[in-house]
């Protein structure tokens, strides 16, 4: 699980980059100023919490990480990973789409993250000081 973590954390910075310059550059004439905002802050999520999944991970494969933190790592991962694909992967659609259904999925999405965060907060309680 810990590799699959690593690897969409990956993909995440790798498509926030892609998708970021794409926005940049792609999208510049082609749509409102203000769907070209939401675009970036799709991107913007996307790139950290990559970077976060890749921290998890990193955490995961010390051999200092006790079991109830490991287990809470692991569910935080995947709830930091799902609501990214539903928080920014709508945000996308919506503006290449313009259709304002996918702004409303937003806000699972959203939520997913606020859930994976609070799991992290309880995951870093469970960690004990290296000596």
């Amino acid at each position: 699980m810990t590799r699959l973590l690593a690897t969409i954390g990956a993909l995440f910075g790798l498509g926030a980059v892609i998708l970021g310059a794409f926005g940049a550059h792609a999208l510049e004439g082609r749509v409102t100023p203000e769907r070209a905002e939401v675009w970036t802050t799709a991107a913007y999520y996307l790139g950290w919490q990559g970077t976060v999944l890749l921290a998890l991970a990193a955490l995961t494969w010390s051999t200092n990480t006790p079991a109830a933190a490991l287990r809470l790592l692991g569910i935080a991962g995947w709830l930091l990973a799902i609501g990214t694909l539903i928080f920014s992967g709508s945000l996308f659609l919506l503006v290449l789409s313009g259709i304002g259904v996918f702004g409303a999925i937003t806000p699972i999405g959203g939520l997913l993250l606020v859930a994976g965060w609070g799991v992290v907060v309880a995951a870093a309680l469970q960690l004990k000081p290296s000596n």
